[in-house]
């Protein structure tokens, strides 16, 4: 693709993502009102698109998905553990350090950058399955395990204890995983579909009238959420937001080829990790105070390496 081209699909997009920033900086929204913009994004219209995405696609090309699915799982979930172990073991820290590192260098913001970039590519319709399973893998498994581990390391009880407490903060991390609405409704439509339902029209409309606000509601998000966080130049910032934007996308790509995907499906599958780090992460990382600055200024250096990196990525792949 033609670099001229690439930057007709992207300057629109990291348009929105600046009026945003702007926004956030001049204090139009404050960090409550943020997270208001965040959660219309992430619990109603994207779970409202990825629904008549997945229940008006063929059951066919939904099975035919699976390799997919193992690309990222491979490529999100064994990257995650990569990057725990070897922070344990060669940084020396903390179990509960350890998962918040290996998440934020780990989980993409798909959620809000899926829909805009890869929907400009390939078409809305042909991202959803693709996003979906993203989703599922992420807050259906990716965000359980780095809070349990997070949870296991900040325990200070016997050891009695510790084992009821691991099994009631395993369970209630797996079902919150899957009772948000990113992880529990693409995986509702998933079942919905291989059954053999398909969307009527009317439901499309219904769902279509919240969903087609995600695109520019979600980049918006984005710079308001970069525009009122403070940022710290520091090595584990730094760090972050390189394994994040750079090394990421990397070994998404060797995982993709090897295990023989479609050059289309390669492409979506590199470009979904290769998006900035995820505000979400950076919010569970607050919550275990632990990385809290590193991960939210990781956040937004990722975010303006992707000025960089995504044309890279898409004028080699595209």
């Amino acid at each position: 693709m033609a670099t001229g081209h690439i930057f007709i699909i992207l300057i629109p997009i990291f348009f929105v993502i600046l009026i945003g920033y702007f926004a956030g900086l001049f204090k139009a929204f404050n960090p409550a009102s943020s997270k208001g913009l965040n959660t219309l994004v992430t619990k109603f219209a994207l779970p409202a698109h990825l629904f008549i995405g997945i229940t008006t696609t063929p059951r066919e090309t939904l099975i035919q998905k699976w390799p997919f699915l193992v690309a990222l799982l491979l490529g999100v979930i064994g990257f995650y553990i990569v990057l725990l172990v070897g922070y344990r073991l060669i940084a020396k820290k903390a179990l509960t350090e350890s998962s918040m590192f290996a998440l934020n260098s780990t989980q993409p913001s798909f959620a809000f950058m899926g829909i805009p970039v890869l929907g400009s590519l390939f078409g809305s319709a042909a991202v959803a399955i693709p996003i979906a399973i993203t989703g599922i893998v992420v807050n259906a498994i990716l965000d359980p395990l780095a809070s349990i581990l997070g949870t296991v390391g900040q325990r200070k009880t016997t050891e009695a204890d510790a084992k009821g407490n691991l099994f009631k903060a395993t369970l209630k991390s797996v079902l919150h995983g899957l009772s948000e609405p990113l992880a529990c409704v693409p995986l509702i439509g998933v079942v919905l579909t291989l059954c053999g339902f398909q969307a009527p029209k009317l439901l499309q409309s219904m769902f279509d009238q919240l969903g087609n606000i995600t695109s520019g509601t979600a980049l918006f998000a984005i710079g308001v959420t970069i525009g009122i966080k403070k940022i710290t130049f520091s090595p584990k910032a730094l760090s972050i937001a390189v394994l994040k934007a750079i090394v990421m996308p990397i070994v998404m790509l060797g995982i993709a080829v090897l295990i023989g995907l479609s050059h289309e499906d390669v492409t979506k599958a590199v470009l979904l990790v290769a998006f900035p780090g995820s505000a979400v992460a950076a919010m569970i990382a607050t919550r275990y105070e632990t990385l809290e600055t590193e991960a939210a200024s990781a956040f937004v250096i990722s975010s303006v390496l992707s000025l960089i990196s995504l044309p890279l990525l898409i004028s080699l792949l595209i």
